[in-house]
Formats: structure tokens, C-alpha cells, sequence
């Protein structure tokens, strides 16, 4: 039944019969068409793989979609299980720092951990210019996954040429603030989507060890 100021069907044949390109145009249009149950020869032939593959291409984009969330909620929740096992190990350490530096490496699944600060900080910390905090942290952001890396060396020394993917969290302290970096060879391990409450959790964590 046509509704109230709808379109006739003969106006619709009509319509479309003066713009023959107008389906062939918008494949994604034959998802919602039924197909002719009488007509039979090319035409017929024509709608129904017209049909089918707009229904591969969704079904396609679908799972691509589906594996890409996938992996990424995967990547997001083995990242806070390794936050987790490494606040652990900062629990016994003597050592925050160096357990921090030897320690989170391993247990994060990234290539490198570093700790860096402004001033003349004591070593193992890396210095850093002053004004670079302000620099590499977003305003209003602690914690962050980089799209980019970049001052590789600065925040990563020798190990800057293997470095795919970076992340830094700000370690709040009362004398000065300091950087948390965290560089991975393979940018899996440091995933951009939700990598936040996790690099906060172990920059927290590391804080209240260096205070004890």
C-alpha cells in the first residue's frame, strides 16, 4: 500500500526508468530490494549478484571491524594485566627506580622503560630540557599513547632506533615532576585505545614507591 503522499509506483517505474544509473550507482541500495521471483535470463542474473555483493562487501566490512576491535580490546586488556604484575613486583622492590628501569621492561612487554626529568635530576634518570614536559605532555593529558615518536633519543638513548611506538605518563613528586617513558619495538604492545587508565595506574604506583 502507498502511503499518503508517497510516490506512486508507476511514478517510481517512471523515475527510474529515466535514470537507469541511479541503482548501479548505489549498490548498497539491493540490501533492502526484493528480487523479481518471475523474471528470469540476465536481468534476474544481473539483481541478484548485484545483491550478493553488496551483502559480501557488508558482511566484509563487518568483520574487519569486528577483528580490528578485537585485537584492539585484546591489546588493551593484556596491556592492564602487565600494569598490574608490575605494580606487584614495585610492591617488594627495594628499589623503585631500579626496579622500574630493570624490572617493568619485562614484565610491560615493551624493549624499554625510562625515567627522565627537567633540571639536573641524579642518575638513572635521563635529563631533559627544561620546558619539555610541558612539551611532550598534551595540556590537560598525564598519560598518552603517541602516534609519533619523537626526541627518541633524548627519552630513549641507545635503544631510539628500535623504538615503533612510545607512551609517557607524568610521575607527580613533590621536588619535581618526572617522565615515565615507556618504548616498544612492536607498536601492538602499546596500544593508542585505552592505554590511559594503565600507563596513570603504573605512574601512581611508581610515585607512592619512590616516596616510601
Amino acid at each position: 500500500m502507498t502511503r499518503p503522499g508517497a510516490p506512486s509506483p508507476e511514478q517510481v517505474a517512471a523515475w527510474l526508468r529515466a535514470n537507469p544509473s541511479f541503482l548501479a550507482e548505489r549498490p548498497d541500495l539491493y540490501e533492502s530490494l526484493t528480487p523479481p521471483r518471475r523474471v528470469h535470463g540476465e536481468v534476474l542474473a544481473d539483481h541478484m549478484a548485484a545483491m550478493v555483493e553488496a551483502a559480501r562487501r557488508q558482511a566484509k566490512g563487518l568483520a574487519e571491524e569486528m577483528a580490528a576491535y578485537s585485537a584492539e580490546e585484546r591489546a588493551e586488556n593484556h596491556l592492564a594485566a602487565r600494569a598490574q604484575e608490575a605494580v606487584l613486583a614495585l610492591i617488594s622492590a627495594p628499589d623503585a627506580v631500579e626496579c622500574a628501569l630493570a624490572d617493568w621492561p619485562r614484565l610491560l612487554g615493551v624493549e624499554t622503560v625510562s625515567l627522565c626529568a627537567e633540571g639536573s635530576p641524579p642518575e638513572p634518570i635521563r635529563r631533559l630540557e627544561d620546558g619539555a614536559l610541558a612539551r611532550l605532555l598534551p595540556p590537560g593529558r598525564d598519560a598518552w599513547v603517541r602516534p609519533f615518536v619523537t626526541d627518541a633519543a633524548a627519552l630513549h638513548g641507545e635503544v631510539a632506533p628500535l623504538i615503533a611506538r612510545d607512551a609517557l605518563a607524568r610521575v607527580r613528586l613533590p621536588a619535581r615532576d618526572i617522565l615515565l617513558v615507556l618504548g616498544a619495538r612492536e607498536a601492538e604492545a602499546l596500544p593508542p585505545r585505552g592505554a590511559g587508565q594503565a600507563l596513570d595506574f603504573l605512574a601512581r604506583a611508581l610515585a607512592a614507591a619512590i616516596l616510601r
